[in-house]
């Protein structure tokens, strides 16, 4: 009896670990974004960002993004980090958030009132409108960090 119980257990334990490893080498990869936000020309307030995997909502929609993160203003730049996101294309929207209601202040016109930026730093302007996602998005395959200049106006 006690050879067949060992002899399971010889069977069962190899089958167990494999099933273990399997999981772990079939887990999808994951990378980290950092976006460093360049150009605050104000020392209060906080700066928040979205990230946006898909067109939907981007820029302006509060609900859209995979995820989002403020981090209080400390100099002229700022960095955020985010974790755990899956490689694919990816478009990041900041605002220089001066009132701490985590959105982006526009006047009646839809121009904006605070600061803002958008990944890959494209023009802003009333001819060129909001921008689109596939002008805005990037590759993100491993740990990558973009850079966003910050807008106080739109451009000319």
């Amino acid at each position: 009896m006690l050879a067949k119980a060992s002899n399971v257990l010889a069977f069962l334990l190899p089958s167990l670990v494999s099933i273990g490893l399997s999981n772990t080498v079939q887990a999808e990869p994951t990378t980290t974004l950092t976006v460093v936000v360049n150009g605050i020309k104000h020392q209060q307030g906080q700066i928040c960002l979205k990230v946006y995997a898909s067109e939907k909502g981007f820029p302006l929609d509060e609900t859209s993004g995979v995820q989002s993160g403020c981090t209080k203003i400390t100099g002229s730049s700022v960095k955020k980090q985010f974790f755990g996101l899956k490689p694919g294309n990816y478009a990041v929207a900041v605002v220089d958030d001066q009132n701490g209601d985590y959105k982006l202040n526009r006047d009646f016109l839809g121009i904006p009132q605070e600061g803002f930026g958008v990944s890959n730093n494209p023009t802003i302007s009333v001819i060129t409108g909001t921008p689109k996602f596939n002008k805005a998005s990037f590759p993100l395959q491993k740990n990558t960090t973009i850079n966003i200049e910050m807008k106080y106006g739109l451009d000319p």
